[in-house]
């Protein structure tokens, strides 16, 4: 039986994870202690994961159903044989590096906004799960801000203007703010927006938590710039870097992050040095 240790990475977040090769069958026992752990950190950290594309889509299976995120939009061919594998990487089919310019790579550059992943759809995403495989000498780390924490910390006056607020969350939103307008009107139709709570309760853990990011287009029944305005306000508030985890990958780093409870970002890297990443996704079932 495999015994899970935690290490605390950030005072109000975040863990490392020792004792767990997930190469091994993950048991409904260790599914429900990774979940525990996931209610308490929302970030959990694998280290030296040497997994193939069958293991982790496994691993992820025995957490949750699969998430397709955007992958019925993006219906391009793919380098994985493993449905529901997201390519997080600045290579194409043949693996050399893609230019600057490629539509691929610039649908990738949205990930470096705060957002959680398909926080656009619904049921939305529960559990995101990122294994690092070939990386670049400087840059791309992954932040993660914790929406609980953020939530507990804003003034009981906000707090109370937020209740009973929702806002749209866009597929599209984000990537076309940085100029990615290769959608289709059939591609748009894929994907309506749909509204969330501002501010939600987290089914394991029971807090309160802010559900916002580049995904949310405006707040319901508000004038599109008021709500975009205390959208922004609430972002710069909950991304202070007291509730910010900064991950710095190694090869073989697994990390899990919990959709419900945070909000990532990639950070910038030189794009003409190879980094590969591949994503799986659990969809949330408990909306």
């Amino acid at each position: 039986m495999q015994t899970l240790t935690l290490s605390p990475l950030h005072p109000v977040f975040a863990a490392e994870v020792q004792g767990i090769d997930l190469r091994q069958p993950t048991d409904a026992d260790l599914a429900a202690k990774i979940e525990a752990a996931m209610d308490e950190f929302a970030v959990l950290v694998f280290r030296d994961q040497v997994l193939d594309e069958s293991q982790q889509m496994a691993f992820t299976r025995a957490l949750g159903p699969v998430d397709m995120g955007l992958l019925k939009v993006l219906q391009r061919r793919s380098r994985f044989k493993e449905a529901g594998m997201i390519d997080i990487s600045n290579v194409d089919l043949e693996s050399q590096i893609l230019e600057r310019d490629d539509p691929r790579l610039i649908t990738m550059l949205a990930n470096q906004l705060w957002h959680s992943d398909s926080s656009f759809k619904q049921p939305s995403a529960k559990y995101s799960l990122l294994l690092a495989c070939i990386l670049p000498e400087q840059g791309g780390e992954t932040e993660f801000a914790d929406m609980r924490a953020a939530y507990d910390a804003l003034p009981d006056e906000v707090r109370g203007e937020l209740e009973g607020l929702a806002a749209e969350h866009s597929a599209f939103h984000s990537r076309i703010q940085l100029g990615d307008r290769q959608y289709t009107p059939e591609d748009l139709a894929k994907y309506p927006t749909v509204a969330w709570p501002i501010v939600r309760t987290h089914p394991g853990s029971r807090r309160k938590t802010l559900f916002i990011g580049a995904h949310a287009t405006h707040i319901v029944g508000w004038p599109v710039p008021e709500g975009r305005l205390l959208l922004a306000e609430l972002l710069e508030h909950a991304t202070q870097s007291r509730f910010v985890y900064r991950h710095t990958w190694r090869p073989g780093d697994l990390v899990i992050w919990d959709n419900r409870a945070v909000l990532h970002r990639g950070r910038r890297y030189d794009l003409s040095r190879r980094r590969e990443l591949r994503r799986s996704t659990v969809e949330d079932a408990q909306v």
